[in-house]
């Protein structure tokens, strides 16, 4: 039976991931950077000026809503986690140094989608029972597209509903669980033996605190990313920067790598990788998978902003995708590639391919530094993933089912930290490109609007 859900995942997986769905996210990308006249590029310094300015805003948000940077930071939390480190390891081992390209070209793209993605919650968003303001993909297609669209709603919010348990929770606690067991092995601190019982208890530790922060509602998630965002994404910069400095001489040989494995992979992987789609491929599938351009998810935390501006919120989906792709999942390419770790291309590798990488150059002391920086990746991911749940299952049933769904989704973290999840993470990540689907139509119908909304906006000429 697990052979056959095996095999049945692994084609519709192939599919969603595989060249025709990258064309179609390639292809939205396209439109709406012709249509909003390359915003990403054109505003780009105004971007990071409107967001670092935020740092420094400390005005309380209005009930039912959190601050605009808060936002941004809830939806970073989200996209910011094991795929920066586990993603982009498997994007280098299965596509060779060239991935980290179109890696990179994949992100100028998806800087506009998210734009598009966040301006149009935004705009579309309404108010629930309690007051909250509520948005996303599922809102934009209801309000924006019409009644006759609800379906595609509905479709995308059970994809959602279904994502969430295993892309923003199991894997991710499993990670948890894994970064901190190898710590407390390499010290000797335990034994192997009791690992599972240390395990259990962790994963109800786990679960405890998801349900504190999602049952404290929106706000309390905004307040919680917006500390634990900017220092998780600061540790594992310093490190990762340390690393670069440390290998400085190789830092031009591996740009050069990447460059020309691009579109010679078999030049630079000695003939494991010879063809350029697997390279494209590889490099375009685990960027969005890291960023999440596309798929809409993050624009669910956006319209929760204290905000009247839809475009000038905007803004913060390109900051979004940039920080993420551009910068932290660079950094961990030339982690794996500057450290100078063997690896065999075309196997699969994961996060203990980017940990060797840190542990090569420093020594086995940093696994410590690496599993406090994995704890707060994987965290964050679940407290954002958690939101994205909330609002997707009140889409569909209302309000009165999400206190219940908090406390479903927080016990699944006990299940993560005990059980294997080989086949549960190919899973969640085959609903997680489905979901992409029907917010690709979405974008792609609505185009129009956002192109609208950007000519009528003072900050956006």
């Amino acid at each position: 039976m697990l052979q056959t859900i095996e095999q049945i995942n692994q084609a519709v997986n192939g599919f969603v991931w595989g060249i025709p769905a990258m064309i179609c996210i390639i292809g939205v990308g396209l439109l709406l950077t012709f249509r909003t006249r390359g915003i990403q590029f054109r505003k780009f310094i105004y971007t990071f000026q409107v967001t670092i300015g935020r740092l420094f805003h400390k005005k309380d948000a209005a009930d039912g809503s959190v601050t605009p940077f808060q936002a941004v930071c809830t939806a970073l939390a989200a996209t910011v986690g094991t795929g920066n480190i586990a993603g982009v390891a498997g994007a280098i081992a299965l596509g060779g140094p060239g991935a980290v390209f179109w890696m990179w070209m994949s992100a100028l793209l998806g800087m506009c989608t998210k734009f598009s993605e966040v301006t149009l919650a935004v705009h579309f968003r309404e108010k629930n029972k309690h007051g909250d303001w509520v948005g996303g993909p599922m809102y934009y297609i209801k309000n924006g597209l019409g009644s006759k669209w609800r379906w595609l709603a509905v479709v995308f919010s059970i994809l959602g509903v279904l994502t969430v348990f295993g892309t923003g929770n199991a894997t991710q606690v499993n990670t948890i669980t894994a970064a901190i067991d190898s710590a407390l092995l390499n010290y000797d601190i335990l034994s192997a033996q009791v690992l599972p019982q240390f395990n259990l208890g962790l994963g109800i530790f786990i679960a405890i605190l998801v349900g504190l922060v999602l049952v404290g509602g929106i706000q309390r998630i905004g307040r919680v990313t917006e500390k634990l965002v900017p220092f998780m994404a600061l540790l594992y910069i310093i490190l990762a920067l340390g690393v670069v400095a440390l290998h400085w001489e190789r830092v031009p040989g591996v740009f050069a790598s990447i460059v020309e494995g691009a579109f010679q992979p078999s030049a630079v992987t000695g003939g494991a990788i010879g063809t350029f789609f697997l390279s494209l491929k590889s490099g375009v599938a685990r960027g969005i998978f890291s960023n999440e351009a596309g798929l809409g998810t993050g624009s669910i935390a956006h319209a929760a902003a204290d905000t009247s501006d839809a475009v000038h919120q905007g803004f913060f989906g390109i900051f979004e995708v940039f920080t993420d792709t551009i910068v932290i999942c660079t950094l961990t390419a030339l982690v794996i590639l500057c450290s100078g770790v063997d690896f065999p291309y075309t196997v699969a590798a994961g996060a203990e391919l980017t940990i060797s990488g840190f542990t090569a150059t420093y020594g086995s002391w940093v696994s410590i530094f690496t599993a406090v920086a994995m704890c707060c990746f994987a965290f964050s991911t679940i407290i954002g993933w958690g939101l994205y749940g909330t609002r997707c299952i009140e889409f569909l049933f209302g309000p009165k089912v999400i206190r219940p769904f908090m406390l479903v989704y927080a016990a699944v973290a006990v299940l993560g930290a005990t059980a294997d999840l080989g086949l549960l993470w190919s899973i969640a990540e085959t609903f997680n490109g489905l979901m992409s689907i029907p917010n690709l139509i979405a974008l792609f119908l609505l185009s129009g609007t956002v192109a609208k909304l950007v000519r009528e906006n003072k900050h956006s000429r």
